[in-house]
């Protein structure tokens, strides 16, 4: 976020409240998937919006109008009014007690353009826009969403969320908050209706685990390579066509059709295990965070958890020092593994293993938020400035995961932006990685003056 490191300014916050629902709801448990459960989503996760005046909604407050729209939207989404409790065997389950969600009403002496013209994570100001507000950030008996509205003294707002992950991934989150936009905007019923239905997503009886789950591997960190919490760098690259097309030029032909995030997910886990100088016989992966649900034959609707991480594993040595279209070789399989009978096979593991962690140890994992739609929520001032993810990895362990981000540089160009975390010296051998394979290949030739590093926090 462009000079927001040096950007001083005061929120003043109203005391908590919780938003219950419009209009009495069901009562009852309602039980999670044996996919939303699993150890690796029990966690809070934020995203943060940020929205221009709009001089047709003059009079309009944003915080009123999306405080209403959420008592309506939980109406339809009552399970999120609820708190999580744990059954036998780690089973989590929704009591649906209408208690309601959290909800901070702010005020920011700060105007929009004063957070620069390249909005993106990491957000220093992050904690400011987003309390965490004492003794509600935990999984069970806490509430389910923690949202702060802060008006800007430009006649903007910033909409920021937290998540507790069980409950919902990128597309069913999406799903949810543009029923509170419409609701807002006066909406009487959301144009998709929830559907629960985690059922679908539920173990086999008996579990049968019938693929390979490398992605769930118990890996003893034996020689201290989990990332350390200290000396820890923030940068953040835009890849826009230009870089892309570079990066493709580094694979054999027959490979150039592959999606822009097989190819960015290849490339940027090469050069982070350059980077990060493993012994090259010790077995690193990456993890690619794919949506089943066209898969799995969710209906429309269906707000739960619904992707697998399917795993691309190999010796550091060959992937350092092979070209980069080994590694994308094993990306595209690794994506091709999921399918229904995969996620039915995840759902068996989960019950059969007592829902362990996805691996972190000598661990990539990507995600890439760049179709979820959250720059599309509209609560009535039109589209996000920037919307989606606010911080840059996923969970409490820092430097496991990237984002991909959708992005428009200083040049006005489209494209992908990726927050990465690394220890100082090995970001500094990163960037060497990755800007000389886009200026070995750059058309037309590379002058010096890339951009692909956006910022550096």
């Amino acid at each position: 976020m462009a000079s927001s490191s040096s950007l001083s300014f005061t929120v003043r916050k109203s005391e908590p409240e919780l938003v219950t629902p419009a209009k009495p709801t069901p009562h009852g448990l309602k039980q999670l998937s044996d996919i939303d459960d699993q150890e690796g989503l029990r966690f809070q996760i934020p995203v943060i919006q940020f929205y221009g005046s709009d001089p047709s909604m003059k009079g309009r407050d944003p915080v009123q109008a999306i405080r209403e729209g959420l008592a309506k939207a939980l109406v339809f989404y009552y399970p999120f009014a609820g708190r999580l409790r744990e059954g036998p065997g780690r089973k989590l389950l929704v009591d649906c007690t209408a208690e309601g969600v959290m909800f901070i009403e702010a005020d920011a002496d700060v105007r929009l353009d004063q957070f620069g013209d390249s909005l993106q994570p990491p957000f220093p100001c992050l904690e400011e826009l987003l309390y965490d507000v004492p003794g509600s950030s935990g999984v069970l008996n806490c509430p389910l969403l923690l949202i702060q509205v802060t008006r800007l003294i430009c006649g903007g707002f910033i909409f920021a969320l937290r998540l507790n992950h069980t409950m919902s991934d990128a597309a069913g989150l999406v799903q949810f908050m543009s029923a509170v936009g419409e609701m807002a905007r006066g909406a009487a019923v959301p144009s998709v209706q929830p559907v629960w239905q985690r059922e679908l997503l539920n173990a086999r009886d008996p579990p049968k685990v019938s693929c390979v789950h490398h992605e769930y591997d118990q890996v003893a960190d034996t020689k201290g390579t989990l990332i350390p919490l200290d000396d820890m760098a923030h940068r953040s690259f835009f890849f826009g066509p230009q870089e892309v097309s570079a990066l493709r030029k580094h694979v054999p032909p027959h490979l150039r059709h592959c999606s822009g995030f097989e190819l960015l997910t290849a490339c940027l886990w090469r050069c982070r295990t350059i980077a990060l100088q493993p012994d090259p016989e010790e077995e690193v992966r990456v993890l690619c965070i794919v949506n089943a649900r066209a898969k799995c034959l969710l209906p429309e609707g269906f707000y739960g958890n619904a992707f697998a991480f399917p795993v691309a594993l190999t010796a550091a040595g060959k992937l350092c020092q092979n070209p980069l279209g080994y590694a994308l070789e094993l990306v595209r399989k690794a994506k091709a593994d999921v399918t229904g009978e995969y996620m039915k096979s995840v759902a068996d593991l989960m019950v059969s293993k007592g829902r362990p962690h996805f691996t972190v140890v000598r661990t990539y994992l990507v995600s890439d938020v760049t179709r979820a739609g959250f720059g599309e929520v509209d609560f009535g001032w039109g589209k996000a400035v920037y919307g989606g993810p606010a911080k840059g990895g996923v969970g409490a362990i820092p430097g496991v995961a990237s984002f991909y981000i959708p992005f428009r540089n200083g040049k006005g160009e489209d494209g992908i932006v990726v927050p990465v975390c690394l220890p100082g010296p090995a970001m500094e051998r990163f960037v060497v990685e990755l800007e000389g394979m886009i200026k070995d290949t750059v058309d037309p030739p590379y002058d010096g003056t890339s951009t692909f590093v956006v910022s550096a926090l």
